[in-house]
């Protein structure tokens, strides 16, 4: 009886069951990017700091004394006034800083295409031009990208995913 236990175990142990469950995923992408421009205008500024000085600025034929003017603005682009700086006392220490950026004219029309305006900040792209673009993945999961032209793009990939419960 003792030779026939063992395979008696065997016999009334419970079947193992598992789910298994097994995915593969690929894909490609190739993109062709479209001409794009973009501009920004810059406006005007006006600063002016100082100590130890004199101002002077003519406002409407008159001169107005320390004073620091301001931007006059026509078409939206402002102009600095003309000021007139004297050190307040001779021998003295003094210090006088002033600065002025014009703004880009406002055109009176649109740009045609292909053209840029006339803004100082210009981000122009070309259009895209495929020439070799391509993309390939195998059934055994390599993927094959072939570069295009300026303005492309290829993206490949492969998910594989294994479940076991």
């Amino acid at each position: 009886m003792k030779k026939f236990l063992p395979i008696l175990l065997l016999a009334i142990t419970p079947a193992c069951y598992a789910d298994l469950s097994h995915s593969i995923t690929s894909s490609v992408k190739l993109t062709v990017g479209g001409a794009t421009t973009s501009a920004d205008r810059i406006g005007s500024s006006y600063s002016v700091s100082g100590t130890g000085v004199d101002t002077t600025y003519t406002s409407g034929g008159n001169a107005v004394a320390n004073g620091v003017g301001s931007l006059v603005i026509s078409s939206g682009v402002g102009t600095a006034p003309d000021l007139t700086v004297t050190q307040d006392v001779p021998a003295n220490s003094f210090s006088f800083s002033q600065s002025f950026t014009q703004a880009d004219a406002i055109p009176g029309s649109a740009v045609t295409t292909g053209a840029s305006p006339n803004f100082s900040d210009v981000t122009s792209i070309a259009g895209g031009t495929p020439s070799n673009l391509a993309g390939t993945i195998s059934t055994a999961g390599s993927i094959a990208l072939t570069a295009g032209g300026e303005n492309t793009e290829a993206v490949g990939q492969v998910i594989t995913t294994l479940i076991v419960d």
